[in-house]
C-alpha cells in the first residue's frame, strides 16, 4: 500500500525546512523513497504551513509524550569529524534556536531570483575574503536553494573548517545531505548542530528524519519527542512520530500521536487515515505488496512485506 501524501518540511527551515521528510516502512523493509526536508526555491503552489507554536512548559511536555523513550546524550562517535578540538561553546553572536527557526522560516519563502543574488553577494564577499565563514555559509545555502546540492558541500565544509562551533552550518549540512540521501551523515551533523544549540527542535526533527531514513525507527521516536518536548504543537514531530511508531507495530501510540497531529494541521489527517485505518479507529491489516520502487512521492507510505526482504541496501 503506498501513499501520496504532501510532505511537511515546512521545512526540516533551513534552508526551507524540515517537514518534507521520511520514508516509513517497517523494520525490515527498506525505504523507497528520499527525504525531502528543503522546499522547493520557487513556490509551486499550496504548501504545507509550518509547524510551529510556543515552547512546551515542563508539565506541557509530560502530558504530550506518554510512554516516550528517554533521549540519550549524543556520543562523541556520532559527532562531525570537524569538531574534534573545536571549541566547547557556540560561537560568538550565535542566533537562539527561535531566531533561527524564524530565519529559516523567512528564507524558505525567497524567490529564485533572491537565491541567485544571495549567491551573487556571497561570491562577492569571497573575493576579497575568501575564508570568511559567514560568507561560505551564505554561499552554501543559497546553492542549497538552488538544488545544487553537490556543488554546496565544499561551501559548507569550508564555513565549518574556519568556524567549527557554528551550529547553523552542522544544520544546513544536515539537511542538504538529507537531499543527497546521506542519511548518516545527515544525522551526525545535526548531533554537530544540536551540541552547541541543544534546544533546536529543527535540529532533532532532522535527525529523526535521517534515522527514518535508515531503519531505525526506535531512535527516531526519540527525536521526535524531543521535539515535541522543546514545542507541544509542532505537528510534523507529532506526525512522524506517529508514522515511526506504526513502523514497529506501536499502533495505539500511532494513532495517539496522528490525531495530535491531525488536531494541530487538518492535512495530517491524511496520514492518519493511511496509518491507522478505518477513519483512525483501527489499524491498517496490510495486504502482501510487491517490492517498493524508488520514485519520489511527497510523503512515503507504510509498506508491510509479506515475507522478510532478504537484505537491506548498503547506506550512503
Amino acid at each position: 500500500m503506498k501513499s501520496r501524501l504532501r510532505f511537511p518540511l515546512t521545512a526540516l527551515g533551513l534552508l526551507g525546512f524540515l517537514s518534507n521528510c521520511a520514508t516509513t516502512v517497517t523494520e525490515k523493509e527498506k525505504p523507497s523513497v528520499t527525504s525531502q526536508p528543503m522546499a522547493a526555491p520557487v513556490a509551486t503552489g499550496a504548501t504545507r504551513p509550518d509547524s510551529t507554536g510556543a515552547a512546551a512548559t515542563a508539565t506541557d511536555a509530560r502530558v504530550a509524550t506518554p510512554a516516550a523513550e528517554p533521549a540519550a546524550a549524543t556520543a562523541a562517535t556520532d559527532l562531525p569529524a570537524e569538531m574534534a578540538g573545536a571549541p566547547a561553546t557556540a560561537a560568538p553572536n550565535t542566533p537562539t534556536a527561535s531566531v533561527a527557526s524564524a530565519e529559516r522560516a523567512k528564507e524558505k519563502k525567497m524567490t529564485a531570483a533572491d537565491y541567485r543574488m544571495m549567491l551573487e553577494s556571497a561570491d562577492s564577499r569571497l573575493k576579497t575574503s575568501p575564508r570568511d565563514p559567514a560568507a561560505l555559509l551564505q554561499r552554501a545555502k543559497a546553492k542549497s536553494y538552488l538544488k545544487q546540492y553537490k556543488e554546496a558541500i565544499p561551501d559548507y565544509t569550508a564555513a565549518i573548517k574556519y568556524q567549527r562551533n557554528n551550529p547553523d552550518a552542522y544544520y544546513n549540512r544536515g539537511v542538504n545531505r538529507l537531499m543527497m540521501k546521506q542519511y548518516k551523515a545527515a544525522a551526525t551533523d545535526f548531533s554537530g548542530a544540536l551540541k552547541y544549540r541543544p534546544d533546536d527542535k529543527e535540529s532533532f526533527f532532522g535527525r529523526g528524519v535521517a534515522k527514518m531514513q535508515m531503519y531505525q525507527y526506535k531512535p527516531a521516536v526519540t527525536d521526535f519527542t524531543r521535539a515535541i518536548q522543546l514545542d507541544s504543537a509542532y505537528a510534523d514531530a507529532w506526525e512522524y512520530r506517529g508514522i515511526s511508531y506504526s513502523s514497529f507495530d506501536k499502533l495505539s501510540e500511532a494513532r495517539r500521536d496522528l490525531e495530535r497531529a491531525a488536531k494541530l494541521n487538518p492535512e495530517a489527517e491524511k496520514s492518519l487515515k493511511r496509518y491507522v485505518g478505518n477513519d483512525g479507529h483501527e489499524p491498517i491489516k496490510a495486504a502482501p505488496v510487491a517490492k517498493p520502487g524508488t520514485g519520489y512521492h511527497p510523503r512515503p507510505g507504510y509498506k508491510k512485506p509479506a515475507t522478510t526482504p532478504a537484505a537491506k541496501a548498503p547506506v550512503q
